[in-house]
């Protein structure tokens, strides 16, 4: 009887050729799903927004050289780019100080920080509209500060949207900032202050080179996930401050608009794939992860 690592002409595999049948055939699985519930349905999107209403790229065409459709897209950068910019400046000293904190404390920021993330997306965003409103806490502190006369508008508006949005993107900037910052040797900031470094310079020239591969990739994350929310801005911006998830969602559901909607969907998924294709160009995935 052959043995089972034998081939049909009664010699054995190689190791090389067993590993790689094992490997092909636990990845089938996965890419079978794959294709069947991602790469079918956006195709078969795609393909719409060049048959319907008529075949060719007339919903580009109007996509593109509308105005209106032109301010979506200007909102939606804007937001996600300062999303992006806030998440970093205030993540990277927080993950920082996870980094050199005790475990005790450390664990109860991670704590707060999964609890913040485990929370009901509705719900926190909701409650950022009652924090948020002409009459509501944020207001009202400042009010009673003497720091402002009048009620800010900080909900309908993209500055509502940020705020809402940084807090929610936080978490995911964070994670991988600390992660990376975890693995610096601290003997690397030491032997910069052997060498007359003073702190400043130790942050500018060492500590941030070491993180940029952690800050790329929390960057990423944080602007393609922004670029494509949905819920924050619609209770948070208003109609008027409308952004691309709005968009095609309202070709779909309300215009029912498949074309336009596939033709916005695509613009969103090119630019999505151009970001991450410039991240791996200049960091690559193994400094992406850290090593």
């Amino acid at each position: 009887m052959v043995s089972q690592t034998e081939t049909g002409s009664g010699r054995p595999y190689s190791p090389a050729q067993v590993r790689r049948l094992t490997d092909f055939d636990l990845t089938l699985p996965a890419l079978g799903l794959l294709i069947l519930f991602f790469v079918l349905p956006v195709a078969m999107l795609l393909t719409r927004s060049v048959t319907e209403p008529v075949p060719g790229l007339g919903n580009y065409a109007e996509l593109l050289g509308s105005s209106t459709y032109l301010r979506i897209f200007a909102n939606t950068f804007i937001v996600s780019g300062l999303v992006t910019l806030v998440s970093l400046l205030i993540g990277f000293p927080v993950a920082w100080a996870l980094a050199i904190m005790p475990n005790r404390a450390a664990s109860i920021v991670f704590a707060i920080l999964l609890l913040s993330m485990w929370t009901n997306l509705l719900a926190r965003t909701y409650a950022w509209m009652v924090l948020l409103q002409r009459t509501g806490v944020i207001n009202k502190m400042l009010l009673g500060m003497g720091l402002i006369d009048t009620p800010l508008p900080l909900v309908n508006n993209l500055t509502g949207v940020t705020i809402g949005m940084t807090y929610i993107m936080l978490p995911f900037i964070i994670l991988p900032l600390y992660g990376v910052i975890r693995k610096i040797d601290p003997a690397i900031l030491q032997a910069a202050a052997l060498c007359g470094a003073n702190r400043w310079q130790s942050l500018v020239r060492v500590l941030l080179p070491l993180a940029m591969p952690g800050m790329a990739a929390g960057a990423l994350m944080v602007f393609v996930m922004s670029l494509g929310y949905f819920v924050t801005p619609a209770l948070l911006g208003g109609t008027s401050n409308m952004m691309l998830a709005e968009l095609i969602a309202q070709f779909v559901q309300s215009l029912v608009n498949w074309g336009m909607g596939g033709a916005a969907a695509l613009v969103l998924l090119v630019v999505t794939l151009a970001l991450y294709a410039v991240q791996l160009r200049f960091f690559g995935t193994n400094r992406m992860g850290g090593r």
